[in-house]
């Protein structure tokens, strides 16, 4: 690759998504947008150990005379807390952070949630850089401005949408990822396909051995067309008023299963996978969609190695109420993402808790 891809975002706060080896050493590139002499980087300790050091001597590099501090938090959905965004703030209130500082937050999903949501919350709002080192938070969670920690009672319910200023995915730093966590982020990338682009699918069915065998080119192409499937549909709604919810496909059973785990189960890309099976049987139930793409999806998903079916043991009531108090759920009751077939996807309000109930119960086809 000659140079980085990039995808543009717009809207009233644009900004671009870098798609190349080596940007978290390129200090031109990290300290492209920065506007004072201060910077934070979060990560977690899995990947501080890795690159924490090459990010902030690319940055003092680059910006000399930069303020540069470091924050550690155990790696870890269980550290998405309230508790962990506090000791994120004492960290800016340590560093003496300015309205014009910066948060990079060097990491996976939950590193870039908490991260994002200190730098949206200290003093009204900093600017905040996304180093994403995983593929699911590259084609998910570090592009559209969605911060927030977890509650016991759910998932993502304390937060605030605070766009980055930049999203800079370093392509070799999927070489340090685990084979689960790569299979966690291949969960995502099919999202994109299932919501709204069947040719997609059919990309990945043929690419699948590549993409496990953790192919650069093949992966580089699927970072890249999910982020830039996002961009379009966070630029046109960035707010989630409407076609934004679609990204949210699988996501309702997803964030019950995990929180009735209590986050300790499945990680967030093997529940999505679950839940897009779940969300696609209910268009079934529904009479919306035939089942012969609910068995591609399923197929393509355990071509993955990704999980198809719930979790032993879990009540479905008790999945049915952590449904209830998810963001989508409205006054009217429980609001799913559903589709017509694969690429085809689209909101269901007022959805029979009968149909979800059918559609979790232990055996269900």
């Amino acid at each position: 690759m000659s140079g980085p891809r990039w995808v543009e975002v717009s809207g009233a706060q644009p900004y671009r998504i870098g798609i190349a080896p080596g940007l978290l050493d390129d200090g031109a590139a990290l300290a492209a947008t920065l506007c004072g002499r201060q910077a934070l980087v979060i990560s977690d300790d899995t990947v501080a150990p890795l690159y924490a050091a090459r990010v902030e001597a690319a940055l003092r590099a680059a910006a000399p005379g930069l303020a540069v501090a470091g924050f550690v938090l155990p790696a870890g959905e269980s550290s998405k807390t309230l508790a962990w965004f506090g000791r994120a703030i004492d960290a800016l209130a340590a560093l003496g952070a300015r309205r014009d500082a910066c948060v990079y937050a060097l990491g996976g999903g939950v590193v870039g949630d908490l991260a994002g949501f200190a730098a949206a919350c200290w003093m009204r709002g900093i600017d905040c850089v996304q180093l994403p080192t995983t593929l699911l938070a590259m084609v998910d969670s570090s592009v559209g401005g969605k911060t927030a920690v977890d509650l016991p009672q759910g998932k993502n319910l304390v937060g605030a949408f605070h766009p980055p200023r930049a999203v800079l995915a370093d392509t070799a730093a999927l070489r340090t990822l685990p084979p689960r966590e790569l299979r966690a982020g291949l969960a995502e990338v099919v999202k994109y396909g299932a919501i709204g682009d069947a040719a997609f699918l059919d990309w990945l069915e043929t690419r699948a051995d590549a993409l496990l065998a953790m192919d650069h080119d093949a992966l580089a192409e699927a970072v890249a067309r999910s982020c830039a499937h996002k961009a379009a549909i966070v630029g046109r709604d960035p707010f989630e008023h409407g076609e934004r919810a679609l990204l949210n496909f699988g996501h309702t059973f997803a964030h019950a299963i995990e929180t009735a785990q209590g986050y300790g189960g499945l990680n967030h890309g093997e529940a999505v996978a679950v839940g897009m099976v779940l969300a696609a049987r209910l268009s079934e139930e529904l009479g919306l969609a035939p089942a012969a793409d609910t068995l591609r999806l399923r197929a393509l998903l355990a071509r993955f190695g990704l999980p198809v079916d719930p979790p032993a043991g879990l009540d479905p009531e008790t999945l049915l109420a952590h449904m209830r108090l998810d963001k989508k759920a409205t006054a009217g009751g429980l609001r799913f993402i559903v589709w017509d077939g694969a690429g085809r996807a689209r909101v269901l309000s007022d959805v029979p808790e009968s149909a979800v109930l059918a559609v979790l119960q232990p055996g269900a086809p």
